[in-house]
């Protein structure tokens, strides 16, 4: 895919003259739409109607082809069928229009979309700007251009919220969410035949107004441009909300790497947002509550331990406790001079604490609300305060609950927020009042604290990644690499050359040669079967394991031998300790990945696993391995000592530098396992996929 040039991209989004080809007086037709639609443009671009059917709509000329324009354009909007796009393009590009919007789906007549192909290389070779094929167009707010074909809200709502989105649903649905934020620019971008989402995020990241970037994708077409958006958002500090759907392509077909297996699925999208701070959701109701929540403007303060939550019901306040440990979202332990103040302020039978329940009497609740809120917000360890009600509307017309809120905010420059548990049940006159007053509603208590998870962790935004170039001991493996397969004991100098400590090994053909190879290592030894095909040794029982001596080992061989063929390798025997597995696998999109996640027998039934983005530093491995739960074991649970987490690291930042020189020459490398213990980590085996 060529990406349309930057200065075009511009002109199809501030489009000054615009060309709508397939305008009709037809009413509620496409074609009708579109006029309508671009006359609300307040920036009033010069507009010329394009149909041979007509001489005029509405008192407007209508010219009967591109060829007629007084001028090039700078946007010829498609509404027309597919049988026609190729043709009406060709003839956008001959007219030097510099960019188009294509509504239709670009299907040839017999359903293929090869018709795809061809539109995007008349735009490509013209230098042209594209919206779809299959998209809704897009509203620049910030610059009043409104290029649909449906009728969106009039004025669009305007705000810092730059969406870019693959669904032409979630265009018109954001559009129309009775919500707190607007937006600068939406922009539905269907299939990107020229133009991608990356060079939309590129341009909205210009704007002074867009303050939040949102995106709703379903694959990355331009992985280059969007990692240099991601760079840009991470370098301007604006938060980027992604929306993801559909599955990495990643390793699928490495089936016999355990690390292409647990990358597939969403790895890709995984990796991406954990290199550039990514806030990933997953549904459109945490979507909008973690956009309100960050328009608001509010940020979390850097080291701040956790939320504070007031609510009116010990149900409810309970059932929060429950729902944010299910989530990972931490409650900030108070200060003493914090409990004081608030037993100061709750009625007699409370205990003041972190979620609060100040609900008893129902006297003075304004001011008891108020003052619980704002002595929360006054702590060090908050890092943002929600009034956890469900703001139903109350028959006896009461607001102390709003009014509450709204003097807590006042009184800090901390995120102050309302969370609700019912959507249904919000009374929508006090949420706009809130709302307008710049206090967030979050509309379920599970998606509100996902979103307030969101802006805990923007507290603390990743480095851009820097990739850097292959070193020197690539001259060393890239002719051995590309020679073909190597065998184990030939991945395992690999490895150490890395940084990463191995098991002695050596290769053996014959019982005399491996009995020579176990008394070189010293017992007691591992014998592996090394005959080429076998990816998965134990599942053919081809791994012997705690030989000690001579007796043992040459039974082992001849076993071994008989069954698989006579091809062994010998190994040192590892000590134990809790067994990891590292994988390197190459994205057909992002190009290598690194997989982390528990290793031996566990690695296919134990599901949990992390994919990032190298390159990678120690101090960065460290932060992956602190997120998996597999972190309180190698912290030494149950009595275990712990194991040696700075080796860990740097076995992960070897195997980062390994795929930094090499990854464009293997598709897939596992060290499963890598045995984890106080003395340090020493991988025991090693498989690897040659490109």
């Amino acid at each position: 895919m060529t990406a349309a040039p930057e200065v075009n991209v511009r002109a199809m989004l501030e489009a000054r003259s615009v060309a709508l080809v397939g305008a009709s007086a037809r009413p509620g037709s496409l074609g009708a739409r579109m006029i309508d639609q671009l006359a609300r443009s307040p920036s009033r671009p010069r507009t010329y109607l394009v149909n041979p059917r007509y001489a005029d709509i509405g008192g407007t000329p209508c010219l009967p082809s591109l060829a007629e324009l007084p001028e090039p354009v700078d946007l010829a909007v498609l509404a027309v069928p597919d049988t026609a796009l190729a043709d009406q393009l060709a003839l956008a590009a001959r007219t030097r229009a510099r960019s188009a919007v294509i509504f239709g789906n670009a299907f040839d007549a017999d359903g293929t979309t090869g018709l795809r192909e061809r539109l995007a290389a008349t735009a490509a070779g013209a230098g042209m700007a594209v919206c779809g094929a299959g998209c809704m167009g897009f509203v620049n707010v910030a610059r009043g251009l409104r290029a649909v074909g449906y009728i969106e809200p009039d004025p669009a709502p305007a705000g810092p919220v730059a969406l870019i989105t693959h669904s032409g649903s979630v265009f018109s649905t954001m559009l129309r969410a009775d919500r707190g934020f607007g937006f600068s620019l939406v922009v539905s971008s269907g299939q990107e035949l020229v133009t991608t989402a990356a060079a939309y995020a590129r341009y909205a990241l210009q704007l002074e107004e867009t303050k939040v970037l949102a995106l709703v994708l379903e694959a990355i077409r331009d992985p280059a441009g969007l990692r240099q958006a991601l760079t840009d958002a991470l370098t301007k500090d604006v938060p980027v909300v992604l929306l993801s759907v559909g599955e990495s392509r990643a390793g699928q077909r490495l089936v016999e790497a355990h690390s292409g297996a647990l990358a597939a699925g969403d790895g890709a999208w995984e990796a991406l947002a954990g290199a550039y701070g990514l806030h990933r959701v997953r549904d459109l109701a945490e979507l909008a509550d973690t956009l309100e929540l960050f328009v608001s403007g509010r940020r979390c303060a850097r080291g701040a331990a956790g939320i504070a939550t007031v609510h009116d019901s010990g149900l409810e306040r309970a059932h929060t406790a429950d729902l944010a440990a299910e989530l990972g979202v931490p409650f900030a332990p108070l200060s003493p001079a914090t409990q004081e103040r608030l037993a100061a302020t709750i009625d007699p039978g409370h205990q003041p604490g972190n979620p609060l329940d100040v609900w008893a009497t129902g006297r003075d609740t304004e001011p008891l609300f108020a003052g619980c809120l704002t002595a929360l917000a006054a702590d060090p360890r908050v890092a943002a305060v929600a009034l956890a009600v469900d703001l139903v509307p109350e028959l006896d017309g009461d607001e102390a609950y709003p009014r509450a809120v709204r003097a807590a905010a006042a009184q800090t420059d901390k995120p102050v927020v309302v969370l609700a548990g019912l959507p249904a049940a919000i009374d929508p006159a006090a949420a706009r009042e809130l709302r307008a007053s710049g206090v967030p509603v979050l509309e379920s208590t599970r998606t509100g604290l996902l979103a307030l998870r969101h802006l805990l962790d923007h507290a603390e935004p990743p480095e851009p990644p820097r990739p850097a170039p292959p070193g020197p001991r690539r001259q060393r493996w890239a002719p051995i690499l590309a020679a073909g397969p190597p065998g184990n004991a030939v991945l395992f100098d690999l490895l150490r050359d890395y940084g990463i400590p191995a098991v002695r090994a050596r290769q053996a053909g014959t019982r005399a040669g491996a009995l020579a190879a176990a008394a070189e290592i010293g017992y007691p030894v591992v014998l592996k079967t090394d005959e080429p095909g076998i990816a998965h040794k134990s599942d053919v029982g081809g791994v012997r394991l705690g030989l000690a001596g001579p007796g043992a080992a040459g039974a082992a061989y001849d076993d071994l031998a008989a069954r698989l063929g006579p091809r062994v390798l010998v190994c040192q025997t590892a000590a134990a300790g809790t067994e990891l597995a590292l994988g390197l696998v190459r994205d057909a999109v992002l190009g290598p990945l690194l997989v982390i996640g528990a290793g031996g027998v566990l690695i296919e039934i134990f599901s949990e696993r992390a994919v990032v983005l190298p390159p990678l530093t120690r101090s960065s491995a460290l932060l992956v391995l602190a997120r998996l739960r597999l972190a309180a074991v190698l912290a030494g649970a149950r009595g275990q000592r712990p194991a040696d987490l700075d080796a860990i690291a740097g076995a992960i930042t070897g195997l980062s530098e390994l795929a930094t020189d090499l990854g464009d020459l293997v598709d897939a490398l596992d060290i499963n396992p890598l045995i984890c213990g106080p003395a340090g980590a020493v991988a025991a085996d090693v498989l690897a996929v040659i490109r």
